[in-house]
């Protein structure tokens, strides 16, 4: 048994035999899955104009995998709010949670999820919204979504002499959407406190800034009406498997993958063949191994003791186990085998399977 709850982050990696539509399909497949093995929380990322990953719009594929689901949360992880407008992401998320029965999570991003260039094209004008104004979105988004559920003045909204006082995102309801912050440097930590909101640290791209953004994130967190105290969850790259031998084989497209994209070559997922195979070169050599000991993969035992011991030490209150598998079977069995390690109590019919 886990003291922490488990969850799972999906980006929709697309692989060199497959195309986008299957990586689509593969997320919704897994989300049905996982909805019967007791997982809490199910997110969906967002990038843009990129070969590895299909997941563009986590707002209309949270749709669909909630209405295929019983049980999860579902979640962004997350809308990369500088390309939107404040009202039209809470109208959004309004909708989701009052079709889903308010099984909606909207996790909140700052970085831009693609190139430069592919930021302006996201614009709706010849400006993007600079970074500086990101505080002032939260704060917009937060007054629409408070507002939707009927609070005004001091008790949360828009206060009575706002501009926006009035404007409602609909539909109204007592659906409530509670917001994520994400990060992986202190900006994001930083932004969470300030709103009182709890932080979603990206373990699985960076690291090695762990302790610094939950220094700053807990330092500066101030009580809101959504969090009393402080309140962390991690979002990392966990493959379990029944020996290390086969967890390694599994891992290796994705340790591939990573090592390509350190040098500036991404794009597809190799297969498991493909990456079995693979032709190092010397400069894949030297940043193999350091790939290779981020996250938490090996046998599903240890997988687990390693994180319960990193949840134990960082006071951490919920995981996000991201796993890319370039096997929907075997990504399947991964979340499986931890699900059964960490004690999840299944639903449906997910133990025959």
């Amino acid at each position: 048994m886990i003291d922490f709850a488990l969850n799972a982050l999906d980006q929709s990696a697309i692989v060199t035999d497959t195309n986008a539509a299957q990586a689509v399909h593969e997320t919704v497949e897994l989300a049905e899955y996982l909805d019967t093995l007791g997982y809490r929380r199910f997110w969906l990322a967002e990038h843009h104009n990129t070969s590895a990953f299909a997941g563009a719009a986590p707002e209309i594929l949270i749709g669909h995998i909630a209405s295929r689901t019983q049980h999860l949360s579902i979640g962004s992880g997350g809308v990369m709010l500088p390309h939107y407008s404040p009202m039209k992401v809470a109208e959004q998320f309004r909708m989701l949670a009052s079709l889903s029965g308010g099984r909606i999570d909207l996790g909140l991003g700052r970085a831009p999820g693609g190139d430069p260039k592919t930021t302006a094209a996201l614009q709706p004008g010849p400006k993007a919204w600079p970074p500086d104004v990101f505080p002032q979105q939260v704060e917009m988004l937060i007054q629409f979504l408070e507002d939707a559920n009927g609070l005004s003045g001091e008790q949360g909204g828009f206060p009575e002499d706002h501009p926006y006082q009035g404007i409602h995102a609909q539909p109204m309801g007592d659906e409530s959407v509670p917001v994520y912050m994400l990060g992986s440097g202190g900006d994001g930590a930083y932004h969470a406190a300030q709103f009182g909101l709890p932080y979603v640290y990206a373990h699985f791209i960076n690291p090695d800034n762990l302790d610094t953004a939950l220094e700053a994130y807990r330092t500066n967190f101030k009580p809101s009406r959504q969090c009393a105290e402080p309140k962390v969850m991690l979002a990392t790259s966990v493959l379990a498997a029944e020996s290390e031998e086969e967890a390694a084989y599994l891992a290796r497209p994705r340790n591939i993958w990573a090592t390509l994209l350190m040098q500036n070559k991404g794009g597809r997922f190799p297969t498991l063949q493909e990456a079995q195979d693979w032709d190092l070169t010397p400069r894949d050599e030297a940043i193999l191994p350091q790939v290779e000991t981020r996250g938490f993969t090996g046998q599903v035992d240890d997988v687990l003791q390693r994180l319960s011991d990193v949840v134990a030490q960082y006071k951490i209150d919920e995981v996000f186990a991201l796993t890319l598998i370039p096997d929907i079977a075997a990504r399947k069995r991964s979340y499986k085998l931890l699900a059964e390690a960490a004690g999840l109590t299944a639903n449906g019919l997910a133990a025959a399977q």
